[in-house]
């Protein structure tokens, strides 16, 4: 939440790629500015530095606060002014408060100037100006492309296998995350290739590239292919496609790796990642995703601030007398949620702590599905999460029955 008692000027800019549309109103309501604004620093600072010598503390809402609002925001601090974000959920339903069906740039810009005057407990304070955030975001941002890459191209990997030799590619698509299989198939990428490759060659290479079961891999990809005799249409040509795909999914998996690197590298400056890494379940990826959506936490009063915004807080659907009881909100940070359930998940598996999944059992115990108990799960972690950040204790490992 954001203090607005002491502001003079509500801003609201609707950010576009060339443009944006900023528009000014006081705290009594009246309008003072309503003109577009090209997104460029001297135009920016401009304006900002005039609404501040005209009107005092000013403060400039937007709808992103990343990509195309990366300038204002940082224009608009070097500026005096105050910056606060307004979610995109927020604004649309605020935007329906308003008359008219139209959706303008300037109406937008509107919405957003009087929302932040009318309706401050909608606003997130905007806590990325550290350098260490914004970099953080630039690369977890990265790094999901990366994860994108690497499953599109594991899957047109396995599809090719399958389609041209099915015994093959029960044995090497699980394993396509290895470097080893990966530097097999970006040299012998068919089943004649590694024929003629030959067995102890074939180990030689496995063995060569990190595998430390070679020689069973080796066994293992000798019998798939004397289970097929026949070539199949299509064989000759996935030949030439799957070195080259092989090859792209050996370098989004190093270029992963070098971001993790990074990303670790990064929240080693930052309190919160000490604390957040103490819990079962959260690594790098998984707490650079959570720090990324919250900042340091402080904008959440309570853990059911922080479980709402992460759309893990159940809903109840009723009416008159009719309960249809609680299901998932379809709200809320969609990252911040994945990571919270991604975590959720891995904690069930810890035995150092075994509370994750005592609870997981109980809801499966209850009638729950799997997805159903790990969110419920990730709530219940919310909670300690909050808990965490507010006292600035790490988490201790202990064995508790915990309630439902």
């Amino acid at each position: 939440m954001v203090d607005t008692t002491a502001i003079d000027l509500f801003l609201g800019l609707d950010l576009g790629k060339e443009f944006h549309h900023a528009h000014g109103r006081t705290a009594d309501g009246r309008t003072v500015h309503d003109k577009r604004l090209p997104n460029t620093e001297p135009k920016l600072l401009e304006l900002f530095s005039k609404l501040v010598a005209k009107f005092g503390t000013v403060l400039v809402v937007v709808d992103q606060v990343a990509n195309i609002g990366a300038l204002p925001l940082t224009v608009a601090r070097a500026a005096g002014c105050r910056v606060a974000y307004l979610p995109g959920l927020s604004m649309r339903r605020a935007a329906d408060l308003h008359p008219g069906e139209a959706k303008t740039d300037a109406r937008d810009a509107f919405v957003i100037s009087e929302t932040a005057r009318t309706m401050p407990h909608t606003l997130r304070a905007v806590d990325r100006d550290d350098e260490v955030l914004a970099e953080l975001t630039m690369l977890t941002g990265y790094d999901n492309d990366l994860a994108g890459e690497v499953n599109r191209a594991t899957n047109r990997l396995r599809g090719l296998l399958s389609q041209i030799h099915p015994s093959l590619e029960r044995v090497l698509g699980p394993r396509l995350a290895y470097p080893y299989v990966q530097a097999l198939l970006q040299r012998h990428g068919s089943p004649a290739r590694l024929r003629k490759l030959g067995r102890a060659r074939c180990e030689a290479l496995l063995k060569a590239h990190g595998s430390r079961k070679a020689h069973h891999l080796t066994t293992e990809i000798f019998d798939a292919l004397a289970e097929q005799t026949l070539v199949v249409p299509g064989t000759e040509a996935s030949a030439l496609i799957v070195p080259g795909l092989a090859a792209q999914l050996a370098a989004a998996h190093a270029q992963r790796q070098a971001t993790e690197q990074e990303i670790a590298a990064l929240l080693e400056a930052l309190p919160l990642f000490h604390l957040l890494t103490s819990l079962p379940g959260m690594g790098v990826r998984t707490t650079a995703a959570v720090i990324v959506a919250i900042g340091d936490g402080s904008g959440f009063p309570t853990a059911g601030h922080l479980a709402s915004y992460a759309g893990l807080a159940p809903a109840t659907k009723s009416s008159g007398t009719s309960i249809r009881g609680e299901h998932a909100p379809h709200r809320g940070n969609r990252l911040l949620k994945r990571a919270l359930f991604q975590a959720a998940f891995a904690a069930i598996g810890c035995k150092s702590d075994p509370s994750s999944r005592v609870y997981y059992d109980r809801q499966r115990a209850r009638g729950k599905t799997h997805t159903q108990a790990i969110l419920r799960l990730a709530r219940q972690r919310v909670n300690v999460i909050h808990a965490m950040i507010r006292t600035g204790t790490l988490y201790e490992p202990r064995t508790l029955d915990l309630a439902a």
